[in-house]
């Protein structure tokens, strides 16, 4: 079904993730869900496989391949494991600001280092009272000469406490172009951590709070000109959030379809496999059309990405429409398992739990509708994927160039 946006290089990269996936992360998943704290140490040796630099150019030391490439990446991580796809798409998500709005200095400072894997970025844009309302940040960022003085808190950051460097998005004015954006190091003074808290799913991954207490950073560091910060969070939402998240909950999908499809099969009741139950096959078949359509709608949204397309709507609703599948699906896959899948010693419990933590990142589905409502209505603001076209563009040249890359 997918071989029209896929190549035998995709297939080989899937083969190599998926590979590291089972043998590297699935046997750390027990000592991860007991413990529920941050993996410090996966985070790195995942990040030195230099995945995290996927959609940066060759030029920069990243493997230039493109947003497919990196829903790949990110779907076999959840696939075996939520919390270190999770960990990938925040630290992708960090990349785009750097991207889209860094300078050339910026660029060849920072981007070789995430290519490598020796740094991890992250984006901070959510605050306690104003959530995903951007406009009503109130964290405050004051020049005082060279500098910047930078004061508030920022929650639900994805890799929080893993993370080097910080892209911030901080009020220096006020209305929409009041908002600016700067990259912060996790070591500068002013800048804290508040403590881990453990969650109902992605044990493994943090996405806890940055707090600022007259953090100076110096002019140098801030992303694009004064006022562009509002660009920075919608842009980095829209071509990276919701595609990222989009394959985080493609992998979990796919795992909850694997898995119910293999307890189905081998469950007895009445002489047979419970699969061979209409009641259950019909289940089944639901999920499996589920999965399908979700994996191209999140193929097809990121295709065109690398395609330098216009395609936001297409990553909206890959967004939406993979969160509800399997949503959808975990709980089908709950009914099929009945009480078994209540215990941890199988997995089907830990995907619901992981499932569920993709909800509200770069928008609820409410907000999803909203937006495809908007762009229905023809009263859509804007189009970030065309406004960055040349960047996407650039990875699918480098695909064609050397068709060896992957391997």
């Amino acid at each position: 079904m997918t071989s029209y946006f896929t190549t035998q290089q995709h297939d080989l990269l899937r083969s190599r993730v998926r590979e590291f996936a089972e043998s590297e992360v699935q046997p750390l998943i027990p000592e991860m869900e007991s413990a529920q704290s941050v993996q410090h140490q996966l985070s790195r040796l995942i990040a030195r496989q230099g995945w995290i630099g996927v959609t940066i150019g060759r030029e920069y030391g990243g493997m230039g391949l493109g947003h497919l490439a990196k829903t790949i990446i990110i779907e076999e991580l959840s696939r075996v494991c939520g919390a270190m796809g999770a960990m990938v798409q925040a630290s992708q998500l960090g990349v785009a600001k750097i991207l889209h709005f860094g300078t050339e200095i910026q660029k060849n400072y920072w981007l070789p280092a995430i290519a490598n894997g020796d740094c991890l970025p992250t984006i901070a844009v959510t605050e306690p009272d104003s959530g995903g309302y951007v406009l009503g940040m109130e964290a405050t960022a004051r020049r005082e000469g060279d500098d910047y003085i930078l004061n508030g808190r920022k929650i639900y950051i994805g890799n929080s406490h893993v993370g080097d460097v910080h892209g911030v998005v901080l009020r220096t004015g006020t209305g929409s172009k009041g908002l600016s954006a700067f990259l912060v190091e996790s070591h500068r003074p002013g800048l804290s951590l508040a403590p881990h808290k453990q969650t109902m799913g992605l044990h493994g991954f943090s996405f806890g709070e940055l707090i600022f207490d007259d953090c100076r950073v110096p002019a140098a560091n801030r992303l694009g000109d004064e006022g562009d910060g509002m660009a920075v969070a919608y842009s980095s939402s829209v071509l990276y959030g919701r595609a990222n998240l989009t394959a985080v909950s493609l992998g979990i999908h796919q795992a909850i379809v694997d898995e119910t499809v293999a307890y189905a099969s081998a469950r007895m009741r009445y002489g047979k496999p419970i699969a061979e139950m209409p009641s259950i096959k019909l289940k089944i078949g639901q999920m499996q059309s589920r999965l399908m359509t979700a994996r191209l709608a999140a193929y097809h949204a990121t295709h065109l990405l690398d395609s330098g397309q216009a395609c936001d709507a297409e990553l909206i609703n890959a967004k939406l429409i993979n969160v509800e599948y399997a949503l959808d699906t975990a709980r089908n896959a709950m009914e099929i398992h009945s009480a078994a899948g209540l215990f941890t010693d199988r997995p089907i419990e830990r995907y619901l739990r992981d499932a569920f933590h993709i909800f509200a990142p770069a928008g609820t589905s409410d907000i999803q509708l909203l937006r495809l409502g908007e762009t229905a209505l023809g009263t859509a603001k804007g189009s970030w994927s065309q406004r960055f076209a040349s960047v996407s563009a650039a990875s699918a040249e480098a695909i064609n160039e050397d068709e060896q890359v992957f391997v």
